[in-house]
């Protein structure tokens, strides 16, 4: 974390965008150079299901209403009550939303959004989505290693995460892991600046950070604005001493723009159209008291003494204030500005939109994709040292505990149904054992949509990664281990081809469980329900295997 929030005293790397390698201007979907977005008649309507299976009711929700506006290079704040509008709108600009709810058009430097934005844009969640289990680092490595194209070369690459590190004041705990709110939002920064897209969105950048923390990110926000960046974010009643340094102000509420604008002109617009304010009462909050309906609706309602009916006079209040607010701005001299702005490009543009769909495009191949996500996995498998010993240390005991028990079977027909149970045994406990294989996936899930979302990677080398990675030194190895110390100590004796087939049974055991559990947790999230229906599976076929043999 910084210690001086003054904002000179970070450092600043001044580069053309040109100039830099791997980073050719002419291909339309590559971003370069100062970016700047306009949206024109945005609306976007949510398509919601609800009631019971068979039965569902479909209703649309109409989440934004005709927003217009730009964006230029600087820092564009999107502010708003807790309604969720500021995130729609943060959202359905940066790509994030499903387009078959969006109507309107949307340009980058007056020409239409290419298809693949999510992947030339840079976007960090409101959740950090960083892995704790590996260093600052090693995150931005990562990031680098499979965004950055391929005629980026080692050094060039290495340079530019040396430059971020310093960037964010990032250098001093480069090698640590980001386990603190703190450092794990200025490290999922530092991966999207890594790749230095002109364009990056922040999803609530300074939700759960303290003041010190949140002034220290908007100043490397500010800077970064500074050097042509166009940052867009969201934000939740900033202090004046944060707000100061927006450039652009959108307010939003329930889905209708409020005002869209030079942020310090904010205040000259309120108070224009006779909303007195105070002078010991923050701008922001000004903003959000006049958007929310005042504080006086609520004492007005409460001294009506209709408790009963007060939430829904309130909610009236702010449907009026909303309407109203809405329909000044449609009829303001900022409204007229944007509009002369805007028609101009519509005009270009209309007989040329592109109708593609969004679509994710990889800059690196398969096997270089496979070698980093497999090098990230170990990495994170350091992590689990003591869980992985656990789990060795309980498997070697059970081994041993189930092969005395069987000790000295004699290669016989006398011995088959001692055999049998020894086999029912073994499956059994890697069935069991095979039950939370569907974690593999479904604990960094948030951090797979995001990265995929992204263009990090696509799905196949993700899996092969993980499988490879994980799935192996986890699930198949200890279940052959466990194998041959239960066979050798109960005194099974084969030769060579049955070893290696017992070896091979195993295997396809291990795999075939596994792939069930996986099945399920692609379908469903509620762990329990997948316990449960793999339970039942693994004991009717273990009944169904080894009934017969044990009844005989």
């Amino acid at each position: 974390m910084s210690s001086n929030n003054d904002p000179v005293t970070i450092p600043m790397i001044e580069r053309n965008p040109s100039d830099l390698p791997g980073m050719d201007t002419s291909d339309p979907d590559t971003l370069t150079g100062v970016a700047v977005l306009s949206f024109h008649n945005i609306s976007y309507r949510e398509t919601v299901q609800s009631g019971f299976p068979f039965r569902k009711k479909t209703r649309i929700i109409e989440r934004l209403s005709n927003i217009n506006g730009i964006m230029k290079p600087g820092l564009n704040a999107i502010m708003g009550p807790q309604d969720g509008s500021r995130s729609w709108l943060l959202d359905v600009l940066a790509a994030r939303k499903d387009p078959r709810g969006l109507s309107g058009d949307i340009w980058i430097n007056g020409k239409p959004r290419p298809a693949n934005f999510k992947c030339t844009s840079g976007y960090v969640p409101q959740n950090d989505v960083v892995m704790s289990t590996v260093t600052v680092r090693d995150n931005i490595e990562f990031s680098a290693a499979l965004r950055l194209p391929m005629t980026v070369t080692r050094d060039e690459r290495k340079r530019r995460i040396d430059e971020i590190l310093e960037l964010l004041d990032l250098d001093k705990v480069a090698n640590i892991k980001p386990r603190s709110k703190a450092l794990r939002k200025r490290t999922s920064i530092a991966m999207e600046l890594v790749t230095e897209h002109p364009i990056l969105f922040l999803d609530d950048p300074t939700t759960g950070l303290d003041f010190r923390t949140t002034t220290d990110v908007i100043l490397i926000l500010r800077r970064m604005s500074m050097r042509g960046w166009t940052i867009i974010f969201s934000v939740n009643q900033p202090q004046y001493t944060i707000f100061r340094f927006f450039d652009s102000l959108t307010l939003v509420a329930s889905g209708k723009v409020m005002y869209h604008g030079p942020a310090q002109k904010t205040l000259e617009y309120f108070t224009s159209a006779d909303y007195q304010y105070d002078s010991h009462n923050n701008p922001e909050y000004f903003f959000l008291d006049i958007i929310n309906g005042g504080f006086s609706a609520i004492l007005d309602t409460e001294e009506d003494g209709h408790e009963a009916d007060k939430y829904t006079e309130l909610s009236m209040r702010r449907h009026q204030v909303t309407e109203k607010l809405a329909n000044m701005y449609a009829q303001s001299s900022l409204y007229r500005e944007t509009r002369t702005e805007l028609d101009p490009l519509l005009g270009e543009q209309r007989a040329g939109r592109s109708s593609a769909l969004e679509e994710i495009t990889c800059v690196t191949p398969f096997w270089h994709q496979l070698g980093w996500i497999i090098c990230r996995s170990f990495k994170h498998l350091k992590d689990f040292r003591q869980d992985t010993t656990t789990q060795a240390i309980i498997r070697v005991i059970v081994a041993v505990l189930v092969g005395t028990a069987f000790h000295f079977l004699r290669n016989d027909c006398t011995e088959v149904q001692s055999r049998a149970i020894l086999f029912l045994l073994v499956t059994g406990f890697e069935c069991i054992t095979s039950l939370t294989t569907w974690e593999l996936f479904m604990i960094n899930w948030n951090c797979f949509l995001h990265e995929h979302t992204s263009g990090y990677y696509r799905v196949p080398p993700y899996f092969l990664g993980k499988l490879l990675a994980e799935l192996v030194p986890r699930r198949l190895l200890p279940s052959i281990i466990f194998t041959v110390i239960v066979f050798s100590i109960a005194g099974v004796k084969t030769d060579v081809n049955g070893f290696f087939a017992m070896i091979f049974t195993v295997m396809m055991l291990v795999c075939s469980a596994s792939s069930l559990s996986l099945s399920l947790g692609a379908v469903m999230n509620a762990a329990f329900v997948q316990t449960q229906l793999i339970t039942i599976y693994f004991m009717f076929m273990l009944v169904t295997k080894f009934s017969p043999r044990l009844l005989c």
